[in-house]
């Protein structure tokens, strides 16, 4: 390897303890050894990281163990024998050890076939420059940097660039695809021209790599400070019809008889940069980027109204269960909080237009219950209208909407109410089975309550039962006589 004439010492990057012990062990040993890949990257961008990685040249497993002892009873080690690493948990750091490698792959799979190599064996075979640089531990060359593809140069210059062939690199492990749009989303960094038009050729290959994985890099992307970079990224590259095509469905515009309508995909990723402004809410996020999904399918032209879109939450809400379960995203509470929301966003964009009663907030709150907030949220970043006066009109009226069920919560107590009367008193107070007429005497008394005719009380609750019963023909209540 063809190192600087004259290298660059940055052993004050590399102050921790951590440090200091594993260089002692790298000498006691003989082995080169280097701090290396995205730690070091992170280091140079000021940005924080827990995760260190040291690459050895010989043995990373037998390091491991030296280090752990070094250590003490604190240390957690795990080997993986079968991989030729190892890693040390140790109080808030973890350290991983990887025996210096070569690397070469079958084209069916991103699984290498590996043999030992050198560091430069180890460098060519990292994803990108700014993950190939090295510090050493050697004392003799504490922190000296070993850059030999310009990774600080591309960190400098903002680039995300492979540092050898970007076809075979990517074609080798598609996963880096996903990788590289995903750093440039993080950092805020571009990819390279050849690396970008490397990933276009290559986007097929992205077929054998397991949903679980593309999932990861996608909330990686989604966790970004501007997500809107990464689905770009996506779409621009050709990746984003073949890993996700319900959102690339939303893209696009139509004109008929001169009307048209917005393009949903940008719309959509720009709500997405708005929450990202104010909540690193994951779910949250997933929400603002699927609130749309339903549109494609629920698309109309009427000459009269023009374009339509309706029910598309009420849709969009339906193909959530279908898309989480493909992407591999978890089918539990956090679907069905990202269900709920695409299947509310519109109900306070229509309070904002409308008079605001009482019994409509009411409804709102109830069926939000504590993700009211959240809710929110979302619908004041789907005010993306290039008309000023219109978005001015729907804050002012969002504020309104907001005062309001912060008024109606304090004094009614909807949000996650459960009514005062349950199916089981109203079983054992008319002598009923389980039956519809019993849910539809529970419904009567919710509906009572959200519209602002009883308050949510136990005795108002009681009473209106006996009346309405009486209305529905239900019998007498048990205990009363003739």
């Amino acid at each position: 390897m063809t190192r600087n004439p004259e290298p660059m010492n940055y052993s004050d990057k590399l102050q921790a303890p951590v440090f200091s012990i594993l260089s002692d062990i790298a000498d006691e040993m003989g082995k080169e050894s280097y701090v290396i890949g995205g730690y070091v990257r992170d280091l140079f961008l000021h940005r924080p990281s827990k995760d260190i990685d040291v690459v050895v040249v010989g043995s990373g497993i037998e390091m491991a163990q030296a280090f752990a002892r070094k250590l003490g009873k604190h240390a957690h080690l795990s080997v993986f024998k079968n991989f030729g690493t190892a890693q040390v948990k140790y109080k808030d750091l973890e350290v991983e050890f990887v025996g210096a490698r070569r690397e070469s792959y079958r084209h069916d799979s991103r699984n290498p076939i590996v043999e030992d190599g050198t560091l430069e064996d180890d460098q060519n075979r990292r994803d990108f420059t700014i993950n190939a640089l090295a510090l050493c531990l050697n004392k003799n060359r504490f922190g000296e940097l070993v850059d030999p593809f310009g990774g600080m140069e591309d960190m400098e210059n903002l680039i995300i660039r492979t540092p050898l062939d970007p076809d075979i690199t990517f074609s080798d492990d598609p996963l880096r695809m996903m990788r590289g749009i995903r750093f440039a989303s993080q950092l805020g960094f571009y990819l390279e021209l050849g690396t970008f038009e490397a990933i276009e050729r290559n986007k097929e290959r992205i077929s054998i790599i397991s949903r679980e994985r593309i999932i990861d890099e996608l909330n990686k992307i989604m966790l970004s400070r501007r997500p809107s970079v990464g689905f770009l990224l996506l779409d621009k590259t050709g990746l984003l019809p073949l890993i996700f095509p319900e959102l690339a469905a939303l893209k696009g515009t139509q004109t008929i008889d001169g009307c048209g309508h917005k393009d949903n995909f940008m719309h959509t990723i720009t709500v997405v940069d708005k929450v990202a402004e104010t909540s690193d809410n994951l779910w949250l996020r997933w929400a603002a980027l699927l609130h749309d999904i339903g549109k494609p399918r629920t698309k109309r032209y009427d000459k009269r109204l023009g374009w339509t879109f309706h029910n598309h939450n009420f849709v969009g809400a339906k193909m959530i269960p279908g898309i989480f379960k493909t992407m591999k995203l978890p089918l539990n509470d956090k679907m069905k909080y990202v269900q709920k929301l695409v299947n509310l966003h519109m109900r306070p964009i229509v309070l904002s237009e409308d008079e605001i009663t009482d019994s409509a907030v009411r409804r709102l709150l109830f069926e939000a219950g504590n993700d009211i907030d959240d809710l929110m949220v979302l619908c004041n970043a789907d005010i993306t209208s290039k008309n000023q006066e219109k978005v001015k009109r729907y804050r002012q009226n969002f504020q309104i909407v907001r005062q309001k069920l912060k008024d109606i919560e304090e004094k009614d107590r909807i949000r996650n109410f459960q009514p005062p009367i349950n199916g089981q008193e109203i079983m054992e107070t008319f002598n009923l089975p389980p039956s519809n007429q019993v849910g539809d005497l529970k419904a009567a008394i919710k509906d009572a309550i959200l519209d602002g005719i009883i308050p949510n009380e136990y005795e108002a609750a009681r009473a209106f039962m006996l009346q309405k019963a009486a209305e529905m023909g239900i019998g007498k209540p048990e205990g009363t006589t003739a």
